[in-house]
């Protein structure tokens, strides 16, 4: 009888063992609460959306640099150029001078959405030059030839992305680089004054 008993037991035991009913509306109430979730989460999407700044306009930043001009032609060693008569398309997007490394920049965006930078450096010949000098011109390896820009002759450097003319001073180095044609480099470097 024993063994009658062990066989009957779990049977017997299986429905004390069940999981219990669901109950009733549960499903709805989970669907509502999924529901209400994803709600929220839009309306925390939507907050942060409006403090981003989005205004369509171009991502360029113009700045105006003629205090900085003026400020780096009063410190330099060497004449401090700037362009002269560049038609209103060109906005001014970053300038620097750095009275230690005597060097100056002056960065541009052209009318064809294209970049233009004057880069000056005053350091004596040698490494501090050479280091700033490829650095300005991204490692650009001289291309051959020079090109008379008013009356000056500027040796050609191409990069992977950059161009640039290049002519040495007594007293400084003159750089105009940047992803334009070297007829607009040209143009940019004649208006330097």
């Amino acid at each position: 009888m024993a063994s009658s008993e062990a066989i009957q037991s779990p049977q017997a035991a299986a429905p004390s063992e069940q999981t219990p009913p669901k109950r009733k509306g549960m499903l709805s109430k989970s669907s509502r609460d999924m529901v209400l979730s994803l709600i929220a989460v839009l309306a925390f999407g939507a907050v942060i959306y409006a403090f981003i700044p989005h205004s369509g306009k171009s991502a360029v930043h113009e700045i105006s640099y003629r205090d900085s001009y003026l400020s780096a032609k009063r410190a330099a060693p060497y004449p401090i150029l700037e362009p002269a008569g560049l038609s209103s398309g060109y906005r001014a997007t970053s300038v620097d001078y750095d009275p230690s490394a005597s060097t100056w920049h002056l960065g541009f965006i052209d009318p064809g959405g294209q970049y233009v930078a004057l880069e000056q450096s005053g350091a004596p010949a040698g490494s501090d030059r050479q280091s700033w000098f490829a650095d300005v011109t991204t490692n650009a390896a001289r291309s051959g030839g020079a090109q008379t820009v008013g009356g000056q002759q500027w040796a050609r450097y191409q990069g992977d992305r950059y161009r640039a003319l290049v002519r040495q001073e007594a007293k400084d180095t003159v750089v105009v680089t940047g992803t334009e044609s070297w007829a607009q480099l040209a143009r940019f470097a004649a208006a330097l004054k």
